[in-house]
């Protein structure tokens, strides 16, 4: 590795965070996923590992509740060419279905959700294999997208490895939807399809969600126990109570097992933190709120085995607003997953 100084400013052209580490020194890997072709509500997502990486390099490397987590080493991948080409092909068949708000048993539209589903299949194929090779290299993997579809290739890998994983997923939306708008690998089915396809997923625990149809409420109350949402109106109104956001956390994370993937849309934060993003919802975490949890799991003594961050939609006026908030983010979750291992 070069001589760095994590002092001095990044360089224009350096890697994420403004680190020197190659994928073969570095610790944690960030694997960047720029497909969204089922947004259906704003756009942009796909521009999100780009976004975050240049927002990155005007992160301080240095934390006061983690310490020092570049010095394990911390890279991203390229941009990869063929995921981009999937999502342009898929976004362009996906459009009128989307147009549509769903296939209604129309053989064309059914056709070309069908198009769609192949093109997501190959992504969910590509994380996968991507994100268990550097597994089996000993790499803490974190996943960055995109919409938030691209997780399930990373929680599968996940899952095989550490049988009996947990989820905490923080989100304004449940993410319980059956092919929502006709597309099985839709964004707003990420969950659904984890839990159904995924059996080593032992525990899902929702946090912040404040939007969700019948459909997903009947899913999380005939689930037997193995989801449990905290929604976000009923943790204000025990605040509002006297519940502290400590005693809060703690109930949250005790129904986790000792493994924990954390999937992360921005969209859990209060929008006033990511107003670019497709879906924003009223309410949710402030950005202690949501790292105080992210630190909780890891103070606990469980692992947090590995995490992905979706849904940031690069900001529009050029402030990098969305992105930097993503960033932050981002390195909170290296750095508690790097603790959590300590």
């Amino acid at each position: 590795m070069t001589a760095f100084d994590p002092n001095a400013a990044s360089a224009e052209e350096s890697g994420v965070f403004g680190l020197p580490h190659t994928r073969e020194e570095a610790a944690v890997v960030l694997v960047p996923v720029p497909f969204e072709a089922t947004v259906s509500y704003g756009g942009g997502a796909s521009e999100g590992p780009a976004a975050i990486l240049r927002a990155s390099r005007q992160v301080d490397l240095y934390d006061v509740e983690v310490g020092k987590p570049y010095e394990a080493g911390i890279a991203m991948l390229d941009d990869p060419a063929d995921v981009r080409a999937w999502d342009l092909s898929a976004r362009a068949a996906a459009a009128h279905v989307l147009s549509r708000g769903g296939t209604h048993g129309d053989p064309a539209l059914e056709a070309a959700a069908a198009s769609v589903d192949a093109y997501m299949e190959r992504m969910n194929g590509w994380v996968r294999s991507t994100v268990e090779l550097l597994l089996a290299r000993g790499k803490i993997v974190g996943t960055v997208g995109g919409d938030h579809s691209v997780s399930f290739g990373a929680i599968e890998a996940h899952a095989r490895r550490h049988p009996g994983l947990g989820l905490l997923h923080v989100d304004a939306h449940a993410d319980l939807r059956v092919a929502f708008e006709g597309f099985a690998w839709s964004h707003a089915s990420i969950l659904h399809n984890v839990m159904a396809r995924i059996p080593a997923v032992s525990k899902l625990v929702q946090v912040g969600i404040r939007d969700l149809c019948e459909e997903e409420a009947e899913q999380i109350s005939s689930s037997g126990g193995r989801i449990q949402t905290f929604f976000d109106a009923e943790l204000a109104e025990a605040r509002f109570q006297g519940e502290t956001w400590g005693q809060q956390t703690k109930r949250m994370i005790e129904p986790l097992p000792r493994d924990v993937y954390v999937t992360f849309d921005i969209d859990g934060l209060d929008p006033a933190l990511c107003p670019n993003t497709g879906t924003k919802v009223p309410g949710g975490l402030s950005f202690q709120m949501a790292t105080s949890l992210i630190a909780a799991v890891a103070r606990s003594g469980r692992r947090i085995v590995g995490f992905d961050l979706t849904e940031v939609v690069p900001a529009k006026d050029g402030s990098e607003w969305d992105e930097n908030v993503g960033a932050r983010i981002l390195y909170k979750l290296i750095g508690w997953a790097l603790r959590s291992r300590a």
